[in-house]
C-alpha cells in the first residue's frame, strides 16, 4: 500500500490539481478581504471621527452589520442553489461594489454610509458560501481540507495586509481609498464573470451524491461552529480594549499579525491531520486550547497576550475547519448550503458573545478586574462543550470509522470531572 501523502506534501499534491478558474479563485480569495480591510476595520472610526455619529449609534450598525454578514450566509447558500454558484459570485461581488460606491458618495451624504455599510456585508454574506462551493466542487473527500485551508490561508492573508496598506490613509485621505477599493472589486467582478459555469453551477442531477447524514442533518456541526464563534469572539471583540490599555495599539497589531501568520501556514499544512482526527476528538482539543489561551490571557502581561493569541488560534484552526468538513459529511444538502449554514451558525455565536461579553467586560472593567473576564470565558470554554452531548445525532447508516462523536465526547467530559477542570 503506497504511503498516504502528509503535511505540506499533501498539501502540494492536492493543489497541483487547480486549474486556472480555482487558481484565479484562490487568487479572488486574497484580493477580495485584501480590498475588504482596507475599509472594514476602520469602519467605527470612520463613521465617528469622520461622519460624527455617536459611538451608541456606531456600535448598533457595527452589530448589525456584522449579523447581516455572518447570517445571511444561508440566504447566500440558497441562492447558489437555484441559480447557480458562478452568478451567485457574480451578484454578490456587484451588490459590494456598489456597497464600496455608496462609502465614497456617503463623504458628501454622510447618511448613506449606514446603508452603504450593511451592502456591502449583504455581498460578502451571498458571496463565501458560494466561493466554498465553487472551490471544492467535485474534490473527493481526502483533499477537501486541503483546498479548504488553502482559501483560509489566502484569506487571512489578505485580512492581515489590507489594514497595513489602508492605515495610513483611512482619515486623511478616504476617497481616494473607497476610489481604489471600488476599483479593485470591479476587476475582481470581471474576472468572476469569465468564469466557466459548467464548472460551477449546480444542474438538477449533477450534484454531489447524497451523503449520509444522521438524523437532524448535522445538528452537531452546526451547534459547536456556534459555540466555538461565541467563545472565539470574546477575544476577537475585546481583546483591542485589553491589549491597547496594558501595551499600545501597536502591540495589539502584533498579535493580530501572530495570529493571522499562525493561520495561514498552520492550517494547511495541518489540513490532513485534522481530516483524519476524531470529529470529537477535534472539539475536545480545539475547545481545551481556547481554555487555556484565554486563561493565558488573564496575566495581562506582554507574553501572556501573544502565548493566549496563539493558543486560541491554533483552537479555532482546529475548530472551524473540522466543524465545515463534519457539516460536509453529514448533511445530504448541496455544499452551498451546507456552507451557508455553518455562516448562520458563526454569526449566531459572534452576536451572543458581543452581546454577552460586553456585558461580561463591562462588569468586570467596573470591578477593576478586566483579568476575570478571561477567567470566565476559559470557564466556559470548559463547562459548555460537554452541553453538545444533548445533540448528538443517530447513529448513520454508513459512520465515518474516524467518528466517534458520543463516545469521544463523553470521554472529554470525564477527562474533564477527572482532572478537576
Amino acid at each position: 500500500m503506497a504511503e498516504r501523502p502528509k503535511g505540506g506534501e499533501g498539501l502540494r499534491t492536492a493543489l497541483s490539481t487547480l486549474d486556472g478558474p480555482l487558481r484565479f479563485l484562490l487568487l479572488s480569495s486574497f484580493l477580495i478581504p485584501l480590498g475588504s480591510f482596507m475599509v472594514l476595520p476602520f469602519m467605527s472610526v470612520f463613521l465617528h471621527e469622520r461622519l460624527g455619529l455617536g459611538l451608541g449609534t456606531v456600535g448598533v450598525v457595527l452589530a448589525v452589520a456584522s449579523l447581516v454578514q455572518f447570517s445571511g450566509g444561508v440566504v447566500g447558500g440558497s441562492l447558489a442553489d437555484r441559480v447557480g454558484l458562478r452568478r451567485t459570485m457574480l451578484w454578490a461581488l456587484i451588490i459590494r461594489t456598489t456597497g464600496f460606491l455608496g462609502l465614497l458618495l456617503a463623504l458628501r451624504w454622510p447618511p448613506l454610509a449606514v446603508g452603504a455599510l450593511v451592502l456591502t456585508c449583504c455581498g460578502a454574506a451571498l458571496y463565501l458560501p458560494a466561493n466554498k462551493a465553487y472551490l471544492v466542487r467535485g474534490v473527493d473527500d481526502e483533499h477537501r481540507p486541503a483546498f479548504l485551508s488553502a482559501g483560509n490561508a489566502v484569506l487571512n492573508a489578505g485580512m492581515a495586509v489590507g489594514p497595513l496598506i489602508a492605515g495610513p490613509f483611512v482619515l486623511s485621505s478616504p476617497g481616494w481609498l473607497f476610489v481604489a477599493v471600488s476599483g479593485l472589486f470591479v476587476l475582481v467582478t470581471a474576472g468572476h464573470a469569465r468564469l466557466p459555469a459548467e464548472a460551477g453551477e449546480e444542474r438538477p442531477g449533477d450534484g454531489p451524491a447524497v451523503r449520509p447524514a444522521p438524523g437532524g442533518e448535522g445538528l452537531l456541526p452546526f451547534a459547536a461552529n456556534a459555540l466555538a464563534f461565541y467563545l472565539y469572539f470574546h477575544f476577537q471583540h475585546f481583546l483591542a480594549v485589553y491589549a491597547v490599555e496594558r501595551a499600545s495599539s501597536t502591540f495589539y497589531s502584533l498579535v493580530l499579525l501572530l495570529c493571522f501568520a499562525l493561520v495561514i501556514v498552520v492550517q494547511p499544512l495541518a489540513s490532513g491531520l485534522i481530516r483524519r482526527m476524531r470529529y470529537a476528538t477535534a472539539l475536545a482539543f480545539g475547545f481545551i486550547c481556547l481554555a487555556t489561551g484565554l486563561a493565558v490571557l488573564a496575566a495581562g502581561t506582554r507574553p501572556a497576550m501573544l502565548a493566549g493569541g496563539a493558543l486560541i488560534t491554533l483552537g479555532d484552526i482546529v475548530l472551524f475547519l473540522k466543524n465545515d468538513l463534519e457539516a460536509l459529511r453529514r448533511s445530504p444538502r448541496s455544499d452551498a448550503m451546507v456552507f451557508g449554514r455553518q455562516r448562520l451558525a458563526a454569526g449566531l455565536g459572534a452576536c451572543a458573545s458581543g452581546v454577552l461579553g460586553g456585558q461580561l467586560y463591562g462588569l468586570t472593567e467596573q470591578a477593576g478586574r478586566t483579568g476575570w473576564f478571561w477567567l470566565l470565558a476559559a470557564a466556559q470554554c470548559v463547562m459548555l462543550p460537554p452541553v453538545l452531548l444533548a445533540l448528538r445525532d443517530r447513529p448513520a447508516k454508513h459512520p465515518d470509522p474516524l467518528d466517534d462523536s458520543q463516545g469521544a465526547l463523553r470521554a472529554y467530559d470525564t477527562d474533564r470531572r477527572l482532572s478537576g477542570r
